[in-house]
């Protein structure tokens, strides 16, 4: 591998370890939080809800952001943007502030995180074309997941510890290392492979046009894109509600709700779960299998388990099925992000990538608003049995992608020819918009 594409990943490990290792510091008590501001349970993910409509409304016009300005500018938009945001969660919880506070400030939460999304795997993507890296994307994304999943575990355990002491220290933790991620993605992050062009005002809502249209071409219109994500659309739908469901709901079944601390140790062994999924990519990943089958056999997994959540009474071992569910979620998220990249050329890649955010976002709201009714109305297991039923759901997509046998289904070594061009590519030739082993 050339030092060039080394130096590129070691940003971007750094870079999204420290972003993920300060978005969850309040993963472990988010749902404890709004309840203990004041927020009835339905209201919690109403809440949670505002901001994956947030990230719908945003998604599109941030995604211009990062194919224009640069996915530099997007991210640190993205840090800055979510700093505040987090700080505004706690000025509202000390001044008593009621739902539409939070779902206001959710909403500038969604906006942080759309200004993330896509924009840091498409500088990686044509940052490691540039500099000559042939390779498979899989083992990339799954060393990044790995990271990523190690700092998730520092953070929600260390988020858990603090909000033992006070609910609102994790947040502004939170808010202290996303300035860090910051000040490192000023220095280190640089657009390679990518050349940033001037927006201007008059021009956006042009530019917002020919976005969602390039979302639509390369994204929408190619059937195994939109199969792809379609997947997304349920798989976020339940498992953005699971994801708070599960804080109250093991608390309950431990007895103990006074215990914050059990919430940070769960969600650290969430995080360490998907450490092992990552992990594990190298194993199912190998030449010659099918990415489709691999996404088939997970998504079986993760919709089993989000039903079997719901039908214990024992706290232990829903825990362990539900993080038995999350590990194999973990197994098939960079495969899946390996698959999208092979399709999407290098000019509009975030777009796409954040097109197809935006589809998990808006399963997100249904999956939090229905299903948070029925927790609220019914029970929280009731609502993880329906869950783990609409999960269900993305099994046929599945197997219809498997059945297009696209050529990026296929995992692949690289050949010597690729190598050679890549190398060419990186020693001052233009990578081409398809780099990607196709």
């Amino acid at each position: 591998m050339p030092e060039a594409a080394r130096k590129v990943i070691r940003a971007y490990l750094l870079i999204s370890g420290l972003f993920w290792l300060a978005a969850s510091v309040i993963w472990g008590v988010n749902t404890l939080f709004l309840l203990d501001a004041g927020l009835t349970l339905f209201e919690t993910f109403i809440a949670n809800a505002a901001w994956t409509a947030g990230m719908v409304v945003f998604e599109i016009p941030t995604g211009l952001v990062a194919d224009t300005l640069g996915r530099r500018v997007s991210f640190l938009l993205s840090a800055s943007v979510l700093a505040i945001g987090t700080v505004g969660y706690v000025v509202i919880s000390w001044t008593g502030g009621g739902l539409l506070p939070f779902v206001l400030v959710s909403i500038v939460l969604g906006l942080a995180y759309t200004f993330y999304s896509g924009a840091v795997e498409a500088w990686l993507v044509d940052a490691l074309h540039a500099s000559g890296y042939s390779g498979e994307l899989d083992p990339v994304f799954a060393k990044g997941g790995v990271v990523a999943s190690a700092a998730m575990l520092v953070g929600t355990v260390g988020g858990g510890a603090l909000g033992t002491l006070d609910l609102g220290f994790p947040y502004l933790a939170r808010a202290v290392l996303l300035v860090l991620a910051f000040a490192v993605a000023f220095v280190w992050m640089r657009d390679q492979g990518f050349t940033p062009r001037a927006l201007r005002l008059r021009d956006v809502r042009r530019e917002v046009g020919e976005v969602a249209r390039a979302s639509v071409r390369y994204g929408w219109g190619r059937p195994a894109v939109r199969l792809l994500m379609l997947v997304s659309f349920i798989q976020f739908g339940v498992g953005a509600w699971a994801f708070y469901a599960w804080q109250p709901y093991f608390l309950e079944l431990l007895g103990r709700g006074d215990l914050i601390w059990v919430a940070g140790v769960v969600a650290a062994l969430i995080a360490l779960a998907r450490i092992a999924g990552n992990a594990l990519v190298g194993v199912v990943a190998r030449p010659g299998r099918r990415r489709s089958t691999i996404l088939l056999v997970a998504g079986a997994g993760y919709a089993i388990s989000l039903a079997l959540v719901g039908l214990t009474s024992s706290f232990f071992l829903a825990v362990a099925i539900f993080v038995g569910g999350i590990l194999v979620s973990g197994m098939a998220g960079p495969v899946k992000q390996a698959y999208l990249h092979e399709m999407i050329p290098s000019a509009q890649r975030a777009t796409v990538i954040s097109f197809d955010g935006l589809l998990g976002s808006l399963g997100s709201v249904g999956g939090q608003v229905g299903l948070g009714w029925l927790a609220q109305v019914r029970s929280i297991p009731a609502g993880f049995v329906a869950s783990g039923g609409i999960a269900v759901l993305a099994l046929p997509l599945l197997v219809a992608l498997g059945r297009r046998a696209e050529r990026a289904d296929r995992i692949r070594s690289a050949e010597p020819d690729e190598q050679a061009a890549a190398d060419a590519a990186g020693s001052g030739g233009e990578a081409p918009t398809d780099a990607a082993p196709r």
